[in-house]
């Protein structure tokens, strides 16, 4: 069973982990997920454990922290980030990495993943009504970008959290039978990055909480590639049973 559930409202990806996202009007969807997404990672030189990647849940002003690209590459990795100071500095510089450290508060390292880093799996994807409905419930302006989707979903029925009833599906982005694909694998379950402000990293706890409160603390899905090709903003968005 195929049945059309609405269209692509926006794209973005995040090409170093935790820092700020780019808005796409157009992705390369690849096997490791959306082209140039969480290819970068700051590694915690003095953790020993299975998790040294920095995050904003440890350093929630870095969130704030924006990637650059000065090439014409569009699935390039970025050149600079630009930090809350508005100051811009190469990727790989020991500059950034001593600024990021000294609000860390220990050495950090710029590292290059091949495929990625990513918590649960490589696409995420939410509904811009579970968003509204979110904001509504927290009492706050909703904004996508608490929630770092990879895919922002216009749906027909507008119905908030509909997402949960993809599970098991496939998504399929496009109309012709070679259209890229997407296999919904489980529900997003959420942390406290979503309580940050993505233009200034101040915490609202009511964010978080209203996602508890609605949907057993469940934003949005998961998934896995199962065919590549491009996405576009506007692209129809059928599920497949």
């Amino acid at each position: 069973m195929t049945i059309q559930i609405g269209q692509i409202e926006a794209l973005y990806r995040y090409p170093v982990k935790s820092m700020g996202g780019e808005q796409l009007d157009t992705a390369s969807l690849g096997w490791h997920g959306i082209e140039g997404d969480r290819r970068l990672a700051l590694r915690r030189v003095d953790e020993r454990g299975g998790n040294p990647w920095l995050s904003a849940g440890r350093l929630p002003e870095l969130i704030s922290f924006a990637p650059v690209r000065r090439d014409a590459e569009p699935d390039g990795l970025p050149t600079h980030v630009r930090t809350p100071d508005g100051e811009e500095l190469p990727l790989f510089s020991d500059a950034l990495a001593e600024e990021i450290a000294r609000r860390h508060g220990a050495p950090v390292q710029m590292m290059q993943l091949q495929h990625g880093i990513f918590d649960e799996a490589s696409i995420s994807v939410i509904a811009a009504s579970t968003v509204g409905e979110i904001g509504r419930l927290a009492g706050i302006s909703a904004d996508v970008r608490r929630f770092r989707p990879n895919i922002l979903v216009r749906t027909t029925g507008e119905l908030p959290f509909e997402e949960d009833q993809w599970i098991g599906g496939v998504l399929g982005f496009g109309e012709t039978d070679d259209a890229p694909a997407v296999s919904v694998t489980l529900r997003d379950l959420r942390c406290a990055m979503v309580n940050l402000d993505p233009d200034g990293a101040g915490s609202a706890p009511q964010v978080m909480k209203a996602c508890v409160r609605a949907n057993e603390n469940c934003a949005g899905v998961y998934g896995t590639v199962t065919r590549v090709g491009q996405l576009a903003v506007g692209q129809a968005i059928v599920l497949q049973r």
